[in-house]
């Protein structure tokens, strides 16, 4: 596939989910007098920038064929020992954010090096490694939530245009992480390895380093992700992130990435997770039951995956 073609499907991808995008908020609209609105774009935007942060940890895992379920988990034990710095020992916030970022780029490594170094499934080490955080998080915080207070409120309080500025850090992951994809040899070693890692092996690839780091930003991302979580509720619950790798992994399939590696993109990430943000708050407000929401998104993820396997089938008869 050469440069202009490749531009090309980038373009349609966008296009295309941009589309989608705008056809839900257009269905929603007339429902209630409350969704269109400027306020509820609002509120959409600043309630996503968590989920847009572990989404693009969880592209580029899979890019490389592989997987992550321990994000939410991350998440939570990272966000548990930022707010036990802040609530019980009365660190610094910096200090305590450190912390956070250390232990989650930690899981994230750990993961890598056990994949690579037992060759074992990611799936299985990450499903392990989810039990593993969840379990220290509950430990760290006596599976009690963590009230911080003011002193991480000013991080989602400040906002420009009415958007918080977790948004526009949220923003800026996609931008670099999208710049990391298309613009670096790091990025396309990822892919590389994603598509054929044997391949990508006898060219000369480290492969085994580009796993390594992969799973090592995925788990910087979750806690990330975990600071923007803990000031928007001013607490650290242990509790937090249930389910969020699997919305990870829906938002990232909805944008196209594909489960069998080789293809993804960030900002197409991104709008997966609008995507499923605006579907649930439409839903929502026209009364609909949980019941109803999950059965929903959960049709709308299994079209995704089944418009993957016709692309990357589509793609392989071009070839």
């Amino acid at each position: 596939m050469n440069g202009n073609t490749r531009f090309r499907s980038r373009l349609f991808d966008y296009l295309g989910l941009t589309l989608v995008l705008v056809l839900l908020v257009a269905a929603f609209g007339p429902s209630t007098e409350h969704f269109f609105t400027r306020t509820n774009f609002r509120t959409i935007a600043n309630q996503v920038p968590d989920s847009v942060v572990i989404a693009v940890g969880m592209t580029f895992v899979l890019i490389i064929a592989g997987i992550d379920l321990s994000v939410g988990s991350v998440l939570a034990l990272s966000g548990s020992l930022l707010g036990v710095c802040l609530a019980r020992f009365g660190t610094s916030l910096p200090f305590a954010i450190a912390v956070g970022l250390v232990v989650g780029l930690s899981c994230g490594l750990l993961n890598g090096l056990v994949v690579i170094g037992w060759n074992l499934p990611s799936f299985i080490v990450t499903l392990g490694m989810m039990e593993v955080a969840r379990g220290a998080a509950y430990l760290v915080t006596d599976s009690q939530t963590q009230y911080i207070g003011a002193r991480i409120e000013t991080v989602a309080e400040a906002t420009v245009f009415g958007l918080s500025v977790p948004f526009f850090a949220a923003v800026a992951v996609v931008v670099i992480g999208q710049t990391t994809l298309s613009c670096t040899v790091f990025g396309r070693h990822m892919f590389a390895v994603g598509a054929n890692e044997a391949a990508a092996l006898l060219s000369g690839i480290k492969t085994l380093r580009i796993k390594v780091a992969v799973f090592a930003i995925c788990g910087f991302l979750s806690a990330l992700a975990a600071v923007i979580y803990c000031s928007r509720l001013s607490a650290a619950d242990p509790n937090a992130g249930l389910g969020y790798e699997l919305q990870a992994i829906a938002a990232v399939v909805i944008g196209g990435t594909s489960l069998m590696g080789g293809r993804g993109s960030a900002v197409n990430s991104f709008i997966g997770v609008l995507i499923i943000a605006v579907l649930e708050n439409g839903l929502a407000q026209i009364g609909a039951q949980e019941s109803t929401k999950r059965l929903v998104t959960g049709c709308v993820i299994v079209l995704a995956v089944i418009l993957d396997f016709y692309r990357h089938r589509l793609g392989r008869g071009r070839a």
